[in-house]
């Protein structure tokens, strides 16, 4: 049986159904494209989880009218019947009552986001910049083992062969959910292959992860916008392109400054840097919120705070730690080889228990 909880949601989910179904049908909301948009993805979500419903509430019918024949005084061969099936059905209603039981659970069920990872080479050099193109390297390798879609959006590299800055976005399954908390400081410690006296280095690299909102959840104003184009240019500043493809654009009310200009075409170099110019902005007003809200902080990994150091890449230990959670993991190569998972399971069940003991 359904948990009355469980059950309480699904009939307002239906309630909330018929009523988007009734507003997406009005003209008034069909002639506001923004909120018909938002409108309508809610339909699409509500439509998945009903007809779930739907068939949850037909394998209920049937073990109902199953039981019954066993009850009553029906013939020996349509009792015989009944019993064979009910042992098929029993643990298909367990399986769909734990999915709507985790469904309505915020600690279980989170909806996956497209989200977008910026990769800047920190204090350290040279060696900071290595590293920033080997964290670029497992990110990438974890996104091939799950299935994830990957596209490149910015790419600085340096005359060393290193990292400067890369911008990414990665959509796919739990993308969001395994690598939401990547956010921070990533700190390396290894023997430099400039170093010639042996001596261990320290080097950081800042990870910023932002969820990438869809263009009806935030309005950007053209008025807001200065938008320059020149010629791109690659390490040292040699122009690598005869163009004025390269784009720049400046939000006035934030200060937010976005460069892109790794394609030929100044439309896809700007559509891109439309892109992430609207996660960055829906980033900083979570950040401004966050900081707002002391009691939300109880129930995260970490501060949240973009220089918090999160991790250690300890190459003489072959050692991971992830200073939040006291976590670490010797399978430093497999782990950079985008070996992740274990990682990313700790994080997640960290939240989990912290979740937990909040609400509790």
């Amino acid at each position: 049986m359904l948990r009355a909880n469980d059950l309480s949601k699904l009939k307002l989910s239906e309630a909330r159904y018929q009523e988007l179904e009734r507003l997406l049908g009005d003209e008034k909301t069909v002639s506001d494209q923004t909120t018909y948009g938002k409108l309508a993805k809610e339909f699409s979500v509500l439509s998945a989880l009903l007809a779930q419903y739907r068939t949850y509430q037909k394998l209920e019918g049937q073990y109902t009218e199953l039981q019954d024949i066993l009850k009553g005084k029906g013939d020996a061969e349509l009792k015989s019947m009944a019993e064979s099936e009910l042992p098929e059905l029993e643990p298909r209603l367990k399986e769909m009552e734990q999915y709507f039981s985790d469904y309505f659970d915020p600690t279980k069920n989170e909806p996956d986001k497209d989200i977008i990872i910026e990769i800047r080479a920190g204090t350290g050099g040279q060696e900071a910049s290595l590293f920033g193109g080997d964290l670029y390297r497992m990110y990438t390798k974890y996104a091939d083992r799950k299935g994830w879609t990957l596209e490149l959006m910015s790419y600085v590299d340096t005359e060393a062969g290193g990292v400067k800055e890369v911008i990414f976005s990665l959509g796919g399954k739990e993308c969001s959910k395994r690598l939401k908390w990547e956010s921070g400081v990533h700190r390396v410690q290894r023997v430099p292959t400039t170093e010639a006296s042996g001596r261990i280095h320290t080097s950081a690299v800042t990870v910023a992860i932002l969820f990438e909102p869809e263009e009806i959840d935030l309005k950007i104003e053209d008025k807001d916008l200065k938008i320059d184009v020149y010629r791109s240019s690659g390490p040292g500043g040699q122009s690598v392109n005869t163009t004025d493809s390269a784009v720049r654009i400046t939000h006035a009310k934030s200060g937010i400054v976005v460069v892109c200009q790794d394609e030929r075409s100044q439309l896809k170099n700007r559509a891109k840097a439309m892109r992430i110019l609207r996660a960055r902005l829906q980033d900083k007003m979570q950040q401004e919120a966050f900081a707002k809200e002391a009691a939300l902080r109880k129930s995260q990994v970490g501060s949240g705070d973009r220089s918090e150091k999160i991790r250690t890449y300890n190459f003489p230990d072959r050692r991971v730690t992830d200073h939040r959670i006291g976590f670490t993991s010797h399978r430093l190569e497999a782990i950079l080889e985008g070996d992740m998972d274990e990682l990313t399971d700790a994080l997640i069940l960290a939240e989990r228990e912290i979740k937990e003991k909040v609400s509790s």
